[in-house]
């Protein structure tokens, strides 16, 4: 069995906050999430989640994203690294045999090739280090003269020598599931801190000469997140290699440092990002797209040669070849714009499909609504498509005009190539090629206009005395 330890169970003091540690996200997803992914990507046959702090809450994000797939074991008691790991496999069976990756849920930066390599060993202990500039903090990585491993010193056990040390742990293993379950059982607390390092493994490999670090090239893998300051960094780290990503493949990111892209999001070649976009969740852009200042997309679905205006919010929709929206636009789940649609400035769409063609420029709000074919919506119409008690739909055909300012009750069906007047109030069907008026008739009244002014003139200046 190749099986997998992720260590959960902090409380994460410093981040001063009642979510447990490994539940803040990074680029969009909980540590944990991350931690867990990597696991599954390796390729692993077991994942083993350790939870302590907050146990019910992680659990339950864990299981959200990976239904049936990870087992947990409970730490109660925070005694250490080393029973952590005694406590996590306990949840394996206990004559199995094979590796276990152990991974730390709180270092979010940790890349999948990066654990790939790891694994690919035979070594009874491998693990990850990284030469850092500035290692307090880290256990540092001893070896003899002749470059061997020979053990991992924790900072508060070390001496002044060791802490010049710039070899650090990443507190990532790859191990061997008997020698594992044999050492971290020999474990004992003697030690500044009190607790069961499980780091002292790495020692009593080193004594049989198996024991193999494997050194990263690029030591921001190996950062954890311990305070706000460091899970702010993390984000960044993980935004700048996701655009760096992007742009390899092609893509042109305007101002790198201001654009924030979740990890899994897939943007076409010669699509033009521009600075301060937000692209979130599982949204997919095709190729040739332009996506302008300040715009967010979540969980999008962008076909090819999209243009998205300044400043336009798409969530959950999904926007047709050619398709046009913005600036100043809200795009609500459940919308489909089909190919060369077109929704304006301050129009805001929500479970409606706007056909092929159609117009909907400015300032309007369509709800549950189905718009045909080259079909135009004028400014300020709105579906009335709830009542306090349901939602129901509005239908309008190929080649309707709807005039501004018109207000459709629905549910409502506007037949093909209809007429709506601008500033009616419609709840009556109206047939194909049907012209439809659902307004007052207009009244002048001469000079009244003075009388008006002169009579709200007195009142005002009564209020005064």
């Amino acid at each position: 069995m190749r099986a997998a330890i992720v260590l959960a169970a902090g409380k994460g003091t410093r981040l001063k906050s009642r979510i447990p540690k490994v539940l803040h996200p990074v680029a969009g997803q909980p540590m944990v999430q991350t931690a867990v992914e990597r696991a599954r990507q390796a390729g692993l046959d077991a994942v083993v989640v350790v939870v302590g702090h907050g146990a019910e809450a992680v659990q339950a994000t864990v299981e959200a994203v990976f239904p049936n797939v990870c087992r947990f074991a409970l730490q109660t008691e925070q005694r250490g690294t080393g029973h952590a790991a005694r406590i996590g496999l306990q949840a394996l069976p206990p004559q199995t045999e094979g590796r276990v990756l152990i991974l730390s849920a709180d270092a979010p930066l940790l890349r999948q090739q990066t654990v790939d390599r790891l694994v690919n060993g035979g070594t009874t202990v491998r693990f990850l280090t990284a030469e850092v500039p500035e290692p307090r903090g880290y256990g540092r990585v001893v070896r003899d003269a002749d470059g061997r491993v020979q053990r991992i010193v924790e900072e508060k056990d070390a001496t002044e020598g060791e802490r010049a040390i710039r070899e650090v742990n990443a507190g990532t293993y790859w191990v061997d599931l008997g020698f594992l379950r044999e050492a971290v059982a020999g474990l004992e607390t003697d030690n500044a801190q009190g607790e069961l390092y499980l780091t002292d493994v790495v020692e009593t490999a080193a004594r049989r000469g198996e024991a193999e670090a494997l050194r990263v090239d690029d030591p921001t893998e190996i950062r954890g997140v311990n305070d706000r300051t460091e899970l702010a960094e993390a984000e960044r780290i993980v935004y700048s290699r996701e655009v760096r990503r992007h742009q390899v493949q092609g893509v042109t990111v305007n101002d790198p440092a201001s654009v924030r892209i979740d990890p899994g999001v897939i943007i076409g070649p010669d699509t033009v990002i521009e600075p301060r976009v937000t692209i979130r969740g599982a949204s997919t852009l095709g190729a040739g797209c332009r996506v302008d200042v300040g715009s967010v997309l979540e969980d999008a679905e962008i076909e090819d040669g999209v243009t998205i205006h300044p400043y336009t919010v798409v969530e959950g929709a999904t926007l047709r070849t050619g398709s046009v929206a913005g600036p100043f636009a809200r795009l609500r789940p459940g919308t489909v714009l089909q190919p060369e649609a077109r929704v304006g400035n301050f129009v805001e769409l929500k479970k409606t499909t706007l056909g092929p063609g159609a117009k909907a420029n400015h300032l309007s709000y369509l709800g549950d609504a189905q718009v045909g074919r080259g079909a135009n919506i004028g400014a300020g119409t709105i579906t009335c498509n709830y009542d306090g008690f349901g939602k129901y739909p509005t239908r309008i055909g190929d080649g309707a005009f709807v005039g501004s300012n018109a207000t459709l009750v629905a549910p409502l069906d506007i037949g093909t190539g209809a007429y709506v007047a601008a500033g009616s109030a419609l709840t009556d069907p109206v047939p194909d090629d049907g012209l439809a008026f659902g307004r007052a008739r207009q009244t002048v009244k001469p000079e009244r206009a003075r009388a008006v002014r002169e009579a709200a003139q007195k009142r005002a200046q009564r209020g005064k005395d």
